[in-house]
């Protein structure tokens, strides 16, 4: 057993979807090359993530321009 207390989702403070959609949109392609690249190493390991960070990898891919 770890000593962490279980997290209390209702009591955490997140982010407003719309602040969060604003945040995303401010990303420089140089970030967004960073986090595809980062998004097809997890796809390519076959575990759990690995489908979920696929399909985000296909979407960022077809948004952003190539690096070539």
């Amino acid at each position: 057993m770890d000593d962490y207390a279980p997290l209390d989702l209702d009591a955490a403070d997140f982010a407003p979807v719309e602040l969060t959609a604003e945040r995303l949109a401010l990303l420089t392609l140089e970030e967004a090359h960073d986090l595809l690249r980062l998004l097809q190493t997890v796809a390519r390991e076959d575990g759990p993530l690995s489908p979920e960070a696929d399909r985000l990898a296909r979407e960022i891919a077809a948004r952003i321009p190539s690096e070539n």
